[in-house]
């Protein structure tokens, strides 16, 4: 595949169950886990750190994620980890970031450089995670800056569950369809 491809010696690993549309990218030191999928025109680049994308968890169309070099003015740099069923809506960028499981990344939404995203949120389309910045769980962000607006309701926190699996079954359907 060309648009999977190793960069300077660093090879993607990709589950066999995971699910990469054909005009998605990925490059280098990415590692996709069972069940995961990356969808149309997303940008995975793993050139300068690693980039991890947990079990069952959905990168949507035209997503960007990239991550930071070590240098004096980062030290170590920063590598973008995505735990499990985490869904990244359509246009978002993470960037060195860390997301953990069952949040949900809103449309245009920005997460920059060593920020946090804690268990159970909903990260607003358009919200803006400025570096650094760790958001706790079970919270509703908006805004740039994002800020917590309100505590996510019963219906909301089983949404998150239901939007990760949504896509897990979507991403068999499409594999299903390309064989």
């Amino acid at each position: 595949m060309n648009n999977v491809r190793s960069y300077q010696g660093l090879e993607p690993r990709i589950a066999a169950d995971a699910w990469i549309d054909e005009t998605a990218v990925v490059i280098g030191n990415v590692e996709i886990q069972p069940q995961a999928s990356v969808w149309p025109t997303a940008v995975l680049r793993g050139d300068i750190h690693r980039i991890f994308i947990g079990a069952g968890s959905n990168v949507q169309d035209g997503s960007v994620l990239h991550v930071s070099h070590d240098s004096r003015f980062l030290p170590g740099g920063a590598p973008t980890i995505v735990h499990e069923r985490v869904t990244i809506g359509h246009h978002a960028t993470l960037h060195g970031c860390e997301v953990h499981d069952h949040c949900l990344i809103g449309i245009g939404a920005r997460v920059l450089d060593r920020a946090v995203l804690r268990p159970r949120l909903m990260l607003a389309a358009g919200a803006v995670v400025p570096p650094g910045k760790v958001l706790q769980s079970g919270f509703m962000y908006i805004g740039a800056p994002a800020k917590p607006a309100r505590t996510l309701t019963d219906l909301e926190l089983e949404y998150l569950d239901y939007a990760a699996q949504h896509y897990i079954e979507l991403a068999i359907k499409h594999r299903a369809t390309a064989l």
